[in-house]
């Protein structure tokens, strides 16, 4: 695949893949909120399950999984984040693939020409469906994927995060604080490389999934924990990181929807 024919997120995600890692893997806020992903995760998939992550980027969260006894199959739009992910995955008995998450039909398509199983679960998480404009098309490939009375635990960047509105006006980007409000597409920017994000409503993943889904509960990631963009100050504060995580491990129901991203539990109905 030639960086011609990536989509720009995924071209975008291409090019910063050999450095992602060292570059967001030291950050505590990110670990923070990855903590409490991976602990509804634990909590919600069966033991040793067959589970499909989306936009898995390198393979940080797949990895965590595959050492606790899960076999992975991470799928990711962006073909260098891919094989880094693949290398990390191949010693644990799991794997990568490239598939976008606009694929995610034709994807499943593919699995039932192949007489592949159906999966006990999916994730995605930090927000890689932000990158979907069309939710939907995600949600009909995921029924198609999943077994009956399997979650769908996936991940999405809040549209109402006050802790971000905070740190972007400190740091001078009042414009950057409300851009999670905006209805349509907002620009973003990553390695020099411009794409799109979209700020999908809660009223809108609910109609997207409901034909096959019901919405089991909503957690928030972040509430108090803050956005990267207060990396790296807040790293280097781990007394008021800590309580803002402890806040967040109490609140983080109550106050899903004030998270920097949400996390959506669905199950696939029968």
């Amino acid at each position: 695949m030639t960086d011609s024919s990536l989509r720009p997120a995924a071209f975008a995600f291409d090019a910063v893949a050999p450095v992602f890692d060292v570059r967001f893997g030291s950050w505590a806020s990110v670990a923070a909120q990855r903590r409490a992903v991976r602990a509804a995760l634990l909590q919600r998939f069966p033991p040793k399950g067959h589970v499909l992550e989306i936009g898995g980027g390198t393979g940080e969260d797949a990895v965590f999984l595959a050492e606790r006894g899960f076999r992975i199959l991470l799928t990711d739009a962006s073909p260098a984040m891919a094989s880094i992910a693949e290398q990390k995955l191949s010693p644990l008995g799991s794997c990568a693939q490239i598939v976008a998450g606009e694929e995610l039909e034709h994807f499943a398509e593919q699995r039932h020409l192949a007489g592949e199983q159906l999966f006990d679960g999916a994730f995605s998480n930090f927000a890689p469906l932000n990158c979907v404009q069309d939710i939907r098309s995600v949600a009909k490939g995921l029924a198609s994927l999943l077994k009956p009375g399997a979650a769908a635990m996936l991940v999405l960047f809040g549209t109402c995060c006050p802790a971000e509105m905070i740190v972007e006006t400190l740091c001078g980007r009042p414009r950057q604080a409300l851009r999670r409000f905006n209805r349509d597409s907002a620009p973003a920017r990553l390695a020099k490389r411009n794409f799109e994000v979209f700020y999908h409503r809660d009223c809108d993943l609910r109609r997207a999934f409901g034909p096959w889904f019901d919405l089991e509960k909503k957690i928030g990631i972040g509430v108090a924990v803050p956005p990267s963009a207060a990396e790296p100050w807040i790293s280097r504060h781990p007394r008021l990181l800590n309580s803002m995580d402890a806040f967040d491990r109490v609140m983080a129901r109550p106050l899903a929807m004030l998270g920097d991203h949400v996390l959506y539990q669905f199950r696939r109905r029968a």
